[in-house]
């Protein structure tokens, strides 16, 4: 594998703007990073905003829609994988879902948001019911959306299954600055992981984004973002993640407590 994931968080602030702007955007905020990039990571939504009513019908698509089809032709012009949200219509349903596309413009991760927080999100989407791992330069990556990655019980599901890095796309709002701040760095810390928490900023009808995307690495520290757009870089060293479970081995040691008696 590559020990070193040159990745990035798109921290986009929200706008008026049509899917299709959205992508261009982001396209020109990558400009000149080609080849320089193994995974950029936009928010949760991204295609269509989150705080944006019954648009999220309007705009819901299959996993091969259009915009599929243009993020694809944006990965391969930047050579990089890249990961974002989108209401995915499927089954006569629609998900919040996120997905994974290489470099070489090929799906190779998809998940549906697995717990729905509130009631917009459940009079919208269904829920999904599996974890979603995938293979990228060599590195184990799991997807978990938002909410999901604020349950223990689903990071360490996933580190269990061999995940290496966590990537949560999410739409944070400012009165939740605890979970950015103190439980995305512990879920990192707990498993011996790293976690890439991709938010939006500004404002988007009542909604007022947090940002402070971050990238936390297995012993806790944080790469993160301001208030501001802007594209947050880091480099993921999987040394680093080996000498975390050496020190504090929580995954071997957490089975010893399902076997003490009451």
């Amino acid at each position: 594998m590559n020990k070193i994931l040159r990745a990035a968080i798109y921290q986009y602030r929200c706008r008026d703007e049509t899917p299709a702007q959205r992508l261009r955007r982001l396209d020109q905020t990558l400009g000149g990073f080609e080849g320089e990039l193994d995974l950029v990571i936009c928010p949760e939504l991204f295609l269509s905003g989150y705080n944006v009513g019954t648009r999220i019908r309007e705009l819901a698509e299959p996993r091969d829609g259009a915009f599929s089809q243009a993020a694809s032709a944006l990965a391969r012009k930047r050579r990089t994988a890249l990961v974002y949200g989108y209401p995915e219509a499927a089954d006569n349903a629609i998900y919040n879902a996120a997905v994974c596309i290489d470099a070489a413009g090929t799906v190779i991760g998809h998940h549906r948001k697995l717990r729905l927080p509130n009631e917009f999100e459940r009079s919208y989407f269904s829920p999904g019911n599996a974890y979603t791992l995938f293979n990228l330069n060599g590195w184990s990556v799991a997807i978990l959306v938002c909410y999901d990655v604020e349950f223990p019980e689903a990071v360490r599901a996933c580190a269990a299954r061999g995940a290496q890095l966590v990537v949560a796309p999410t739409a944070l709002k400012t009165e939740w600055a605890f979970v950015a701040r103190n439980m995305v760095p512990t879920r990192a810390f707990e498993n011996g992981l790293f976690v890439a928490y991709a938010n939006y900023c500004g404002t988007e009808g009542t909604f007022e984004y947090l940002g402070e995307s971050c990238f936390v690495s297995p012993k806790g520290t944080i790469t993160a973002g301001g208030p501001a757009e802007a594209l947050v870089t880091a480099e993921l060293d999987a040394t680093e993640i080996e000498a975390a479970r050496r020190t504090l081995p929580y995954l071997d040691d957490c089975a010893i407590f399902g076997g003490i008696g009451s």
